[in-house]
């Protein structure tokens, strides 16, 4: 290839308009057909206004107790200092169930907690997104159509009547009411166990949806199952690439999705830690592929992570396989330790960082206006079975 082609290929790379697509993972389009509705909220504040941190804390104290705001602890800091809580996915939707008198819930996050928060919320409670663009990857992974697909499959195999569904809480609404129309139940990082010790005293096999690492983590590492027990199912391959027989002898039915921070973390990256810093004990969170939770030293969820670190020796070492700022944020807290992220690439949650300065004040502001923006709500019947497998989570002994 001749240095002028090359050269003519650059700038014609350079010049390709976004796709509708690009457009629409960038906020900047509407797609009336997608579940989840993106589009652009509008004229947002510049990030470069130097007022913006002064304009949330006015709105907020505007709204008073009419507003709560919700902050996942993968959020940046310029958003998690307006929070008036903080935790992961469903203790945030606990909170703010448990929160009546706030007309609005500010969920800084992403899409599939906001849908949890509306489930477990009362009619009379709007759940805000300051972003619609904030999805999940790993949800987005697992389709209502792809999931009922799957359910045929099994079905056609003989073995759905066996199959008891398992859904992370990193899901969507639709697959939450898939998991309890179908008599199964929600599981977190925590209680992950546990969920499937349930799900076996009800069937003989579980469908685990939509995280495959969770689920062959928590069936291998914590229950004593080999990984022969467990199949990975593909919803883009047909029957899930799985024969009728690898299906009839599977216990534990994997999904074929992943988070795709967690899923960077590497065994060289452990490994390398390891060189690099003696004495490192190395965390991670059971997202993360087997062969990376079975080199660490511990795994657990994110309040695990962090009670771990609230509990560790001055003058300890930890390598954190979690989201960075999380990571960043336990390294500021804990000066006496030393805290590393486990990979040596930078790696933020990006649809989690969707939700920035300017889209909380957006938000705030339009709420204290008396505009109600970014609302998310599930409908009646979702809402009915979601719940009913939230409920099966939280009467696990």
């Amino acid at each position: 290839m001749t240095t002028a082609q090359t050269r003519t290929e650059s700038q014609d790379v350079l010049d390709v308009q976004p796709t509708p697509l690009a457009l629409l993972l960038l906020g900047r389009e509407a797609d009336p057909r997608s579940e989840r509705g993106v589009e652009c909220p509008g004229d947002l504040p510049s990030p470069s206004d130097p007022n913006l941190v002064a304009r949330a804390r006015a709105a907020k104290e505007k709204l008073g107790e009419k507003v709560f705001v919700l902050g996942h602890h993968y959020q940046r800091d310029e958003v998690i200092q307006f929070a008036d809580v903080t935790g992961d996915s469903f203790k945030l939707a606990k909170d703010a169930a448990a929160r009546p008198e706030a007309e609005y819930i500010v969920f800084c996050g992403v899409h599939f907690m906001a849908e949890s928060a509306d489930i477990l919320t009362s009619d009379d409670q709007k759940v805000v997104l300051p972003d619609l663009a904030a999805g999940c990857s790993m949800a987005d992974m697992a389709t209502a159509e792809q999931v009922a697909e799957c359910w045929d499959t099994l079905t056609d195999a003989g073995v759905a009547e066996q199959v008891v569904p398992v859904s992370y809480m990193n899901s969507s609404a639709d697959i939450k009411a898939f998991t309890g129309k179908h008599g199964g139940t929600i599981c977190t990082s925590s209680n992950a166990k546990r969920a499937l010790d349930w799900a076996f005293e009800q069937g003989e096999k579980v469908l685990f949806l939509p995280d495959q690492h969770l689920g062959r983590n928590t069936a291998v590492r914590d229950m004593g199952l080999s990984l022969d027990d467990c199949v990975l199912y593909n919803p883009h391959k047909p029957n899930g690439g799985l024969t009728v027989e690898q299906l009839r002898a599977a216990k534990m039915i994997l999904w074929r999705g992943h988070c795709s921070v967690h899923g960077r973390f590497s065994l060289e990256s452990v490994e390398d830690v390891r060189a690099r810093i003696p004495g490192v004990r190395v965390l991670v969170h059971p997202e993360c592929k087997h062969e990376v939770v079975a080199a660490a030293d511990e795994v657990g969820s994110t309040e695990y992570i962090i009670k771990a670190l609230d509990a560790a020796p001055a003058g300890s070492k930890w390598a954190i396989g979690t989201e960075l700022n999380l990571v960043r944020r336990l390294a500021n807290a804990h000066p006496d330790k030393e805290v590393v992220f486990l990979d040596k690439t930078v790696c933020f949650c990006s649809t989690m960082n969707r939700i920035d300065l300017p889209h909380l004040v957006w938000a705030l502001e339009s709420l204290a206006e008396g505009s109600l923006v970014n609302r998310i709500q599930v409908d009646r019947e979702t809402e009915s079975f979601a719940k009913l497998a939230l409920e099966r989570m939280l009467a696990l002994p």
